[in-house]
């Protein structure tokens, strides 16, 4: 009727649950007064949120690459690759999230960040450990960084643990050699806390794998999963480098990096070099 009062779709949910006394709510369940009760600005300046969100928000996304990552692994290494698959393509969709975020990041302006950043003191994105430990992963090893984390004993040892372990692209490569593939032992008994170096075996094996989709189609599915997540990681890098570029220019970074030049060498380290070196020989 005309003069009936328009209700809600609220209102019109009569099995809503509102009590919420002795229930666990929405909040509680996921621990919002402790999530969001931790952006603590160190200066007065409006845009220090926007920059500790991000690195947050950022650093929580990374927990979830870290867990996907680590259940890839398992599953490769037990020769189980299918449920990999959909762990990988999850990765590769948190890495575009991550790179969504520096176009964020990037409408803070130089002059707005010179109003805070001294309040960062030495701490820097450098340092992060999650970022760091998905590096390492990935198979970016770097024994030197390890240095950044001594003064905690307990991330300290998790890190050198992590350094210590064999790669998501390692387990892809013993993969190969289960299936038949021949692999030089070079490649597969190694110092795993050592940067991964292109292997002419494993480049053959690959491009028997590429050219041989029908036969080998779940090693095919896992290189190309492969290579998204490599490409994102790429993606990232160079879209860290960009923002920081944008907003600071060539200054040293706060943790007493070189800022962008440190950045740029990073994209000079590429994931699963022959996954890209067999593409001219197809």
């Amino acid at each position: 009727m005309p003069n009936e009062k328009k209700r809600t779709a609220i209102e019109l949910e009569q099995n809503l649950q509102t009590d919420f006394e002795k229930a666990m709510s929405y909040g509680d369940y996921l621990q919002l007064d402790s999530i969001l009760s931790s952006q603590h600005r160190l200066s007065n300046h409006h845009d220090e949120m926007l920059f500790i969100v991000i690195h947050q928000a950022s650093e929580l996304w990374m927990k979830l690459i870290l867990h996907e990552l680590s259940a890839a692994i398992a599953c490769i290494r037990e020769n189980n690759l299918e449920p990999s698959f959909k762990m990988l393509s999850r990765v590769s969709r948190i890495q575009q999230q991550l790179i969504q975020s520096w176009s964020v990041l990037s409408t803070l302006t130089p002059a707005e960040y010179m109003e805070f950043r001294d309040k960062l003191g030495q701490s820097s994105g450098f340092q992060s450990y999650q970022n760091r430990l998905i590096e390492f992963a990935l198979g970016n090893k770097n024994i030197h960084a390890l240095s950044v984390y001594k003064h905690d004993e307990a991330l300290y040892e998790k890190m050198t643990q992590a350094l210590y372990e064999p790669s998501i692209y390692d387990a892809s490569i013993r993969a190969l050699v289960k299936r038949g593939l021949k692999v030089d032992e070079e490649a597969l008994q190694r110092d795993w806390s050592q940067p991964y170096e292109p292997n002419e075996s494993v480049e053959e094996a690959w491009l028997t794998v590429y050219r041989n989709v029908d036969q080998y189609w779940d090693l095919y599915e896992l290189a190309e999963k492969l290579v998204d997540i490599g490409n994102q990681q790429q993606t990232w890098r160079f879209s860290h480098m960009s923002t920081v570029e944008r907003i600071i220019g060539n200054k040293p970074g706060t943790g007493g990096s070189s800022g962008v030049n440190y950045l740029k060498r990073a994209l000079d380290k590429h994931f699963f070099p022959e996954l890209w070196s067999l593409r001219t020989k197809l």
